[in-house]
């Protein structure tokens, strides 16, 4: 799967809110190594959840809810691996739905292909992102999955 850079910073908030220009794999790197700013986090969960309601929840998968709230200026290093790597996902499956409805609907449903598991379950760890974007690769390409 190509790094759709573009489109994980998209979802992130773009240049303004993470406070510098990400043109490159390496950028984003860098960006994440740093820590993401806070408001990363507010937009990417919303732009999952598709709703305030559900974003509050989903904020504390990224961020544990007693962190969260001692938490000031950027996330720890985890943390911003974690929302990057739910914004790749998100990102990649927008793309294979082409609809940011239909994607939000695959990440927030359980699939059969995932052991009933949703996929954003999956998203807590590096290995289980890879199980879903190996999912969404078979649909993109029509293999049976």
């Amino acid at each position: 799967m190509p790094m759709m850079v573009a489109e994980v910073t998209r979802i992130m908030g773009g240049e303004r809110t993470l406070g510098r220009r990400i043109r490159t794999s390496e950028d984003l790197r860098h960006a994440v190594e740093d820590g993401l700013p806070l408001e990363v986090l507010s937009r990417v969960v919303r732009h999952v959840a598709g709703s305030d309601v559900g974003a509050q929840a989903l904020k504390y998968r990224i961020v544990p809810k007693a962190t969260l709230h001692r938490r000031k200026g950027r996330l720890s290093l985890e943390e911003s691996e974690r929302l990057e790597r739910m914004a790749r996902v998100t990102a990649f499956a927008e793309q294979v739905w082409e609809d940011e409805d239909l994607a939000r609907e695959f990440l927030n449903g359980a699939q059969p292909q995932l052991g009933g598991q949703t996929p954003l379950d999956l998203l807590r760890t590096e290995l289980g992102a890879r199980q879903v974007e190996e999912l969404l690769m078979k649909l993109e390409y029509g293999l049976p999955a």
